[in-house]
């Protein structure tokens, strides 16, 4: 599939209800969670995610195609940043636009926003089962931190990845 035309931009108040619904739909439909989990309400409440971080809509052809939260320091959905490292939250991309560069602009997005601020990395975590996503985020340049991998809630494993924001060679490489 071709990659067509991503414009990324930041969530208008009237898109929330369509980005929740499109994260449970993602989330669920991917058998990332189970239906009636507690973390459906947080999928879902995409007004929280825009009210403490930043919502980032891609749009295609005029039709919302994905959403992320990019949590830059000060905000409470960055769980495992450091205070000079930016993270996102949620990434979800439609079904019907995957394939189309939608991810990686929204990615790039968070990066291009964490390096406008100064900061030196860009963190996230992922589940086992996100293999697509993990491929995507490696072929942009993240590694994995298997030191920080972690557990929010029991049965849940989440895999840790860093993208070094920091200039070639300064010999520093953020852990």
């Amino acid at each position: 599939m071709s990659e067509r035309h991503v414009t990324v931009r930041l969530a208008r108040p009237d898109e929330y209800a369509r980005i929740g619904e499109l994260t449970v739909e993602v989330y669920t439909r991917g058998g990332l969670i189970p239906p009636g989990s507690a973390y459906l309400h947080t999928l879902a409440d995409a007004a929280d995610r825009a009210a403490k971080a930043e919502l980032l809509v891609a749009e295609v052809d005029g039709e919302i195609a994905g959403a992320v939260a990019y949590a830059p320091p000060d905000s409470p959905y960055a769980e495992l940043a450091a205070p000079d490292e930016g993270e996102f939250r949620m990434l979800v991309v439609q079904e019907s636009s995957r394939g189309n560069g939608v991810g990686r602009a929204l990615v790039q997005e968070c990066a291009d926003r964490a390096r406008r601020a100064g900061l030196v990395a860009l963190r996230l975590s992922t589940q086992p089962n996100m293999r697509v996503a993990q491929r995507l985020y490696e072929r942009m340049g993240f590694t994995r931190t298997p030191e920080l991998d972690w557990s929010p809630v029991e049965g849940v494993n989440l895999l840790t990845y860093v993208l070094d924001l920091r200039p070639a060679g300064d010999g520093v490489r953020p852990s």
